[in-house]
């Protein structure tokens, strides 16, 4: 699993959050996406890497700024997870 953070412009509210979340959600293969105004980002989960061309054409059509993308890899964080070692 991949995790994306893209950096967002422009975001004020709740409603403004859950925009960006549907239109993510719908519109690109994503396990989980989050938003957080007051950090300016979005966080999405996902099993493979989404192209930068893709994430830029979702966020672009909800009027939203992107300002940066950044990947990691993504490792699930548990009560459990210190017995997979």
């Amino acid at each position: 699993m991949i995790e994306i953070t893209l950096k967002i412009e422009g975001m004020m509210c709740g409603m403004c959050e859950s925009h960006i979340n549907d239109a993510v959600r719908t519109r690109l293969p994503v396990d989980k996406v989050s938003s957080s105004r007051k950090n300016g980002e979005t966080v999405i989960l996902a099993k493979e890497d989404i192209p930068d061309e893709e994430i830029r054409r979702v966020i672009g059509e909800t009027g939203y700024e992107l300002k940066g993308i950044s990947r990691r890899p993504y490792e699930k964080k548990g009560l459990f997870s210190f017995f997979k070692r």
